[in-house]
């Protein structure tokens, strides 16, 4: 993908593929689309011998499904993947025909709010401004389509603060008194599960983050600490976080029905 005009890096990056070649061709505007992978994390609930994002769905890591979707839109103007410093996989897991490595920071923190902070200001070094979109997405919903993403770009690009997909919860939720018996029942009917992609603008992303510190586990709960109440746009059971080891088994089943 090409970096905008007016990024002046001393080497250029080169084009990658026909979005690349989409995304150059059009005027700048505020309001642009990027994406965000943080990718920095170990993943050791999913019991892989590797972090989650490389270990193999369906015959490719994870990391390349996710990755092969959000290449399919052309409104991204570039998919930026941050990997943890001392992150050794990636080049031998994803191809180099794959992701144009100068995609890439190893700018990775202990948390995922710290690695989306540094990705941010990455993207700034390439080009982005504070009224253009980053749409982060969770490297381990690797059944991603670009249908959904297309859904919450075209709810969220008039929204005045930014939104999320989301799902509501179907399930009778019951909250636990701290020894595995039931405290209470929560009532369901205004309970919605945070999925990703979540879309919000770079320098209100930025500023959330900053004063919402390390503890948060999604954007979407940063811009809420800053009193702003983000969009829910209606996202798919399908883009299910892969977390435990039955999730790989479940993944490549859906993914052999597309």
């Amino acid at each position: 993908m090409p970096l905008p005009a007016s990024a002046t890096p001393q080497t250029p990056v080169p084009a990658h593929g026909e979005q690349a070649a989409r995304a150059g061709s059009r005027a700048r505007a505020p309001g642009r689309c990027w994406a965000l992978v943080p990718c920095a994390g170990l993943g050791e609930r999913a019991g892989a011998a590797l972090p989650k994002q490389y270990a193999d769905v369906a015959g490719e890591p994870m990391l390349r499904h996710t990755l092969r979707a959000l290449a399919a839109l052309p409104q991204l103007q570039g998919t930026l993947v941050v990997l943890s410093p001392h992150d050794e996989h990636f080049e031998a897991r994803v191809p180099q025909h794959a992701f144009d490595r100068r995609w890439l920071a190893r700018v990775g923190g202990a948390t995922r709010a710290a690695s989306v902070a540094a990705g941010l200001a990455a993207l700034r070094e390439r080009g982005a401004e504070d009224l253009d979109w980053v749409l982060v997405h969770d490297a381990a919903r690797c059944l991603l389509q670009p249908a959904w993403v297309q859904r919450l770009i075209d709810a969220v690009a008039d929204d005045a603060v930014g939104g999320l997909l989301a799902l509501p919860v179907a399930d009778t939720v019951k909250c636990e008194e701290g020894s595995a018996r039931v405290e209470q029942t929560i009532p369901r009917d205004r309970l919605w599960l945070a999925q990703t992609p979540q879309m919000f603008r770079l320098a209100l992303l930025q500023r959330a983050l900053a004063q919402a510190g390390a503890q948060v586990t999604d954007e979407a709960s940063a811009v809420e600490a800053l009193g702003l109440r983000p969009l829910l746009v209606p996202g798919a059971w399908e883009n299910l976080k892969i977390t435990w080891p039955a999730d790989f088994a479940l993944a490549e089943r859906l993914l052999a029905t597309r």
